[in-house]
């Protein structure tokens, strides 16, 4: 991916959830299921900067599993493969445990 994001934005491929949904024996077409709010960081920009000029660097790294709002972001199309691109105040928390993400040193 070709992909350098600004400032404090992040690039986020969102995880898919396994199996079909149906409910009742009708299966659920692709246009009407909810889009996951769960995704893994792919990208990441340097940082915020802050009122005296210093960079803030951010606390999510490539690779951390996140969670995210319903309407965070805005759906990106790169190479054939969709992403999500937004601001890193708009995640609501990474997730730990069973090897998501990595450990930051």
């Amino acid at each position: 991916m070709n992909i350098r994001p600004l400032y404090d934005r992040i690039v986020v491929k969102r995880i898919e959830e396994s199996g079909e949904t149906m409910m009742g024996g009708i299966i659920i077409p692709d246009s009407a299921k909810e889009k996951p709010q769960e995704g893994e960081v792919v990208a990441v920009g340097k940082g915020k900067r802050a009122e005296d000029g210093k960079l803030i660097a951010l606390d999510v790294v490539v690779g951390d599993k996140i969670l995210f709002g319903k309407y965070s972001g805005s759906d990106i199309k790169i190479d054939g493969n969709e992403y999500l691109i937004m601001r890193e105040d708009e995640v609501l928390g990474v997730l730990e445990g069973n090897g998501a993400g990595k450990k930051k040193k």
